[in-house]
């Protein structure tokens, strides 16, 4: 198992500090399509002793979603794929939310000692995105699930086996939140069952999952039995808690949410996963207030710390 981060930003001081906590793999945003570029972000977190492990986030895939791709997108993953070969990265996490990404309502909840967490509110939703800067941008116009599952098939029939060739393993994100439709769109990766319906649709290692815990614990699934029940399908881990349930909950620290951690890290341990662990979203500490929320440099140091004592406690 490896412990693995993002850094907003990706700064030298971020870099080194990832370094000094034992944290061995940086997932990169999409870079374009330009190989060179990916390059430059491969050999610069390498130069921190670091790997490049997974590419996440930005990904041109909005029109595949919604069945309105005219070829560009398709060719920009293929070309990313076969540039992750080149540069050697084994991981792409992706999701297929149509017309939005993961939606929160709040942004500011206090958690212990006034630390700034998100959540969500299923009721509120409307609200916030209207009030949302990228309101505007929003597609209206509704999707089923069944458009949702057969342009989804679409997907991942051109490029599974383009992965399959490039050595890349796909990593399905579950819907955040995992509701049944949000904003008049359906939403399909919201179960567990879904997601075994997702790896049985083109059957292949490159057809995988990445099990964000956190999005998992709003199903209000059994988080160990979960793990043990999709088992070599899991390849890519995001580690974060919350309380509550799908249609209200809000983010915690790691040590302060619903889920049992410990005995989570021990489902990872039986199943034999040994790749990337990423700290997901994490609290707003103290004089963080101008950082992204969600993705503040304090609270993933507490993470990395939290996350490296339970790896160790469950090594065999």
């Amino acid at each position: 198992m490896r412990l693995a981060t993002v850094l907003t930003p990706m700064s030298d001081e971020n870099l080194t500090l990832a370094a000094q906590c034992s944290v061995t793999d940086v997932v990169g945003r999409y870079p374009g399509t330009n190989l060179d570029d990916l390059l430059r972000l491969r050999d610069r977190i390498e130069s921190f002793g670091l790997r490049l492990a997974a590419i996440e986030g930005y990904l041109p895939i909005e029109q595949m979603k919604i069945g309105r791709d005219d070829g560009s997108e398709l060719a920009a993953m293929k070309t990313l794929l076969k540039n992750m070969q080149t540069a050697g990265i084994p991981l792409l996490c992706y999701n297929f939310m149509a017309g939005t990404d993961w939606v929160r309502t709040r942004l500011d909840l206090p958690e212990r000692g006034g630390a700034k967490v998100t959540g969500f509110r299923l009721a509120e939703v409307k609200q916030a995105m209207s009030l949302s800067a990228n309101a505007s941008v929003i597609d209206q116009n509704p999707i089923s699930a069944e458009e949702l599952w057969k342009n989804l098939e679409v997907f991942l029939r051109e490029l599974i086996p383009a992965a399959e060739a490039a050595g890349v393993t796909m990593c399905m994100h579950p819907d955040d939140p995992p509701l049944p439709e949000l904003l008049g769109k359906a939403r399909i990766m919201n179960s567990v069952e879904n997601f075994e319906r997702l790896v049985d649709l083109v059957p292949s290692k490159s057809n995988a999952i990445c099990f964000c815990q956190g999005t998992f614990a709003t199903m209000g699934v059994d988080i160990p039995a979960t793990i043990l029940r999709l088992g070599s399908h899991i390849r890519y881990l995001h580690f974060r808690d919350v309380r509550g349930s799908r249609d209200a909950f809000v983010e915690t620290f790691h040590d302060n949410g619903d889920t049992d951690m410990a005995a989570a890290m021990r489902a990872y341990r039986q199943i034999g996963y040994s790749g990337p662990i990423r700290p997901d979203h994490v609290p707003q500490l103290f004089g963080e207030d101008d950082g992204e929320p969600g993705y503040t440099m304090l609270g993933r140091l507490f993470a990395y710390g939290y996350i490296r004592g339970l790896m160790q406690a469950t090594e065999m």
